[in-house]
This record gives structure tokens, sequence and C-alpha cells, in this order.
């Protein structure tokens, strides 16, 4: 009867995946607002050049938010299920753990960044046109990485505290500075790409300071200064957890690369030249992060649910958390996909105007590249979930199957025979593939669950 005394192990799902999902959303959304919101003032200031150059730094961005969400998903993951299990000692030095993780590994990675500048970019897949562009906006926004990984793996932990909402509204802070400084440094001071650079910096600092301000107010376990020291113990749990979450960003990361070289290469032996794909892309992108950062919120909302009721032996909570969240995920895919198939030339003119090679490819990329988007809704949800159970190996596997294991080989071969446009080939197919097999695995994964209030 005690656990029934919790919230996450007998209120409506319905509630509990609102409650925990939209401020899940709103945070994710908001990491894709500092990015999307760049991407429009630079386009629309700056021009296709200042596009691709975003494109290009998009990597370093990617990179952070993985190790941010190892730590703050596997914390958070982690967390729930020792509560669950009423191991409140654990929980605390999980968390202390995480948080302490957080901002040491938000510093390394500011100082590779700023150390490896130039060879980093070019990796990135500069041209010799965007590379100034580049350097000066990477330049820029690697002194902010140790606010952005604290913000992206803190407010996962503050809302397993079950505080959603000051978790969603100190992500929310510093995504509304950026908005109002965006356009102040780039058409009102003229600063041009550094501009939109320094306005996200500082919506990062404010954000990173209100994650902070939370950490005497935890409110399930009270943390000590002792508790933020990272013990081995606790921080190889937080990895093993996040791990799924990790790879699925390290799989991106590793595809941005591979595609802006693809893009660079085979662009140039085209009639659109480098430039164009590169900055095509990087709209398309951004854009696209929108759609996954709602996915990706909604999965996140249901991980709390899932696995506090996996932690409690309660197996048809957890089968009905996740097939709700997965109706839900379905239903966004499906309008997403809809506005990338109806609105492909709307949405890039958002982002400033190029000429006709450059819409051209542009609706080409959203209509054929996007075109199985309807089905991206279950292979993020599906990868949490395992994580959630504590089945971290499946987790990686399924975070890896979309990028890696299909996308970045049809990237490569494919354009051996059909050039550029093999590209825009990969997309469907390793989307379609990678959903269906999220669907078959998690269905099998259903079939072994033990019966009601067994143990696992």
């Amino acid at each position: 009867m005690e656990v029934r005394q919790n919230p996450l192990g007998s209120a409506p799902l319905g509630k509990l995946l609102v409650k925990f999902a939209v401020p899940s959303i709103i945070s994710m959304l908001v990491s894709a607002l500092y990015n999307i919101v760049d991407q429009i003032f630079i386009g629309q200031g700056v021009g296709m050049y200042g596009n691709a150059a975003t494109n290009v730094a998009f990597p370093l961005t990617t990179l952070a938010t993985a190790v941010g969400l190892m730590l703050g998903i596997g914390g958070a993951s982690n967390f729930n299920l020792e509560m669950g299990r009423k191991h409140e000692e654990n929980a605390k030095k999980i968390a202390g753990t995480a948080f302490g993780s957080l901002v040491i590994a938000g510093v390394i990675i500011c100082i590779v960044a700023r150390i490896f500048l130039r060879p980093l970019i070019t990796v990135f897949g500069a041209t010799e046109y965007v590379m100034d562009y580049a350097m000066t906006y990477v330049g820029i926004t690697s002194l902010g990485m140790p606010f952005f990984v604290l913000t992206t793996g803190g407010t996962h932990l503050i809302r397993a505290d079950g505080k959603p909402t000051y978790s969603m509204l100190s992500a929310l802070a510093g995504a509304v500075i950026n908005t109002i400084l965006d356009p102040l440094f780039i058409f009102v001071f003229k600063w041009g790409i550094a501009g939109a650079a320094w306005a996200t910096i500082i919506g990062q600092i404010f954000s990173a300071l209100m994650v902070l301000g939370y950490l005497p107010k935890f409110h399930t376990v009270k943390l000590s200064m002792h508790d933020f020291m990272p013990k081995s113990r606790f921080l190889k749990m937080v990895m093993a957890l996040g791990m799924a979450a990790c790879f699925n960003q390290l799989a991106i990361f590793v595809t941005q690369i591979v595609m802006n070289n693809v893009l660079r290469y085979y662009g140039a032996l085209s009639i659109y030249g480098s430039d164009i794909p590169l900055a095509v892309v990087g709209v398309g992108s951004k854009v696209n992060m929108v759609f996954l950062s709602i996915v990706i919120g909604i999965s996140q909302g249901a991980q709390p649910i899932i696995g506090f009721n996996y932690g409690a032996a309660q197996y048809s909570r957890v089968k009905k958390t996740y097939r709700l969240a997965a109706t839900v995920a379905t239903i966004i895919a499906v309008i997403a996909f809809a506005g990338f198939q109806l609105f492909p030339r709307q949405i890039t003119a958002l982002f400033g105007s190029g000429d006709e090679l450059y819409e051209q490819f542009a609706v080409s990329y959203f209509r054929v590249f996007m075109f199985c988007t309807f089905l991206n809704g279950i292979q993020p949800l599906t990868a949490n979930f395992f994580t959630s159970i504590g089945k971290a190996p499946m987790g990686i596997f399924i975070s890896m199957t979309r990028q890696i294991i299909f996308l970045i080989p049809l990237v490569l071969l494919l354009p051996l025979a059909f050039g550029i446009e093999g590209v825009m080939f990969a997309g469907p197919i390793s989307d379609g593939v990678a959903g269906v097999l999220a669907i078959i695995l998690v269905l099998r994964q259903f079939k072994k669950m033990p019966a009601e209030g067994q143990a696992n």
C-alpha cells in the first residue's frame, strides 16, 4: 500500500504524462529555440553563409548536449528507480554526483573547443567561404558550454525531484533572453553572427544560475556540499543509464559531421555547389529539431512514470504509459510530416531568401529526406523506455539504429550511384527501418514482463 501513496504509482496516467511531459517538452524546445532563433536572425541578417556556418558549428552543441543528457537523464533515471525502491540515501548520492559531473564536463568541453577550434571547424565540414563565419560563431559559443551542459542535464534532475514546472522555467528564461538579445545584437548593434553567439551565451548563463539556485531547495532529498563530489560508483550507474540518451546525441553528432562532409564533396560536383546544401541542411536540421524536441520531451516526461512503476513491479502501468506516450508522439510526427510535405518553401523562407537552386534543393530535402518523419516518434521513445526500466544496452542499441547503423552507411554509399540525390534517399530508408525495428523490440519486451507484482 505504501507504493500506492506515491502519485507516480497511483495517479491517472494521462494526468501524470501531461504533468511531466509538458514541462519536459518546453524544456527541450528551449534548446531547439536557442538554435532556431539564431538561425532565423542569422539567415535574415547575415545570409546563406551564416546559415551554413551555424550548420557547421552545430556538432559541438550536439556533443555538449550528449554529455548533458547522459548525466542528466542517467541521473534522473537512477534517482527515480532508487526512490521507487525506497533507497533514499543512494538517490541523494546519485543526484549530487550527476550535478557535480555536469559542471566538470562543461568546463572540459569548453577548454578542448578553445584549444582545437580551427581543426574542429574543418572536421565539421566548413568550406572556404564559411570558415570565417563558423570560427567567429563557435569561438564565442564555446565559452558558454559549462552553462549549457549544466542546464541541459540539471533540468532533468530537477524534474526527477518532482518539480517539472521549475525545470521548464529555468530553461525557458534563457531562451526568452536569447530571443530578445538576438535582434538587438545583430541588427541594432550590427554585430552580425558574433551578436547571435553572445546572445546565446547570456541566455545560457541565466538558465544555469536558475538551476544552481534550485539545489538548496531539492525537495525529496536534501543535498549537501559533500554530495556534489562525484563518486565513481554512482557515476558508473549514472553513465550506464544515461548512455542511451548520450548515444542518441552522439549518433546525431557523427551523422552531422559525415553529412556535412558528404554534402561538401558531392555538392561541389553538382549544380548546387557546396554551400547551398550545407545551408539548407542546416535550416532543415533546426526545423526538424523542433519536432524531435516535442517527441523527446514526451519520452522524457514518461521516464519517471515508467521508471517508478517498473521499480515497484506495476507492469500494467508501465505498458499503458508507453502506449499513451507512443500515441501522442505519433500524432505529433504525422503533423510534422504534413508540414514538411506541404510547406517546404514557406519554412525555408523564414531563414532568409536564396536563388532558384537554393529553393529547389530545400524543397527536395524536406519532401524526400524527411518523408518518413511520421515514424520518427517511436524510436527515441523506445530507446528511453528501455533506459527507464534499467535495460541500458538495449536503449543504446535502439538509439544507434536510425543514425549510426542505417543512415551513415546509406549516406556514404547511395551518393556513389546517385550523387547528391543519394543523400536524400538515405533519410526515409533509415527512418522507416529504425521505426519498425523499435516497434518489434518493445512488443517483445512487453511479452517478457513478469506478472503484476512479481519481482523482476
